[in-house]
């Protein structure tokens, strides 16, 4: 359950509104998941590119995020972003898996992939990630 791996986080409004599911969690890494709605859907029926987009975006922040201190988080403003469509999803679950990368004491640099039901890569992404103050260090800010 997100709200669990969050560590007493709630969702926020956004991740309300599209429905995506933060279903792991670890220093480094992330993986979202999200039940393709007709809500997701753009005119042609794939999935919109701003729903992938916005996948691979929020995977690379979770993964640059993780904080193991109960009450506390760690937080990061996307400076960069960029994304490659590879292919397209109608329905089924679609999962964004973020790697940190690189990076330093305020900029944090990761990789995020969206693969389809079936495994096949549909997206790809890479950016770059200020630190919000006190987030620099593992042990975050208090929420």
């Amino acid at each position: 359950m997100t709200h669990d791996l969050l560590g007493g986080e709630p969702p926020s409004g956004f991740q309300d509104l599209l429905g995506y599911r933060l279903a792991e969690w670890s220093e480094g890494h992330s993986l979202l998941e999200l039940a393709v709605e007709r809500r997701h859907c753009n005119r042609a029926g794939f999935v919109h590119g701003g729903v992938v987009a916005t996948l691979i975006d929020t995977a690379c922040g979770f993964a640059a995020t993780f904080c193991p201190y109960p009450g506390r988080v760690r937080r990061v403003v996307t400076l960069q972003l960029t994304t490659s469509f590879t292919g397209q999803a109608r329905h089924g679950l679609i999962r964004a898996i973020g790697r940190r990368k690189a990076g330093g004491s305020r900029i944090v640099f990761c990789t995020a992939e969206v693969l389809d039901e079936a495994g096949v890569l549909i997206a790809m992404g890479e950016g770059s990630f200020r630190y919000r103050t006190g987030s620099e260090s593992p042990e975050g800010v208090p929420m």
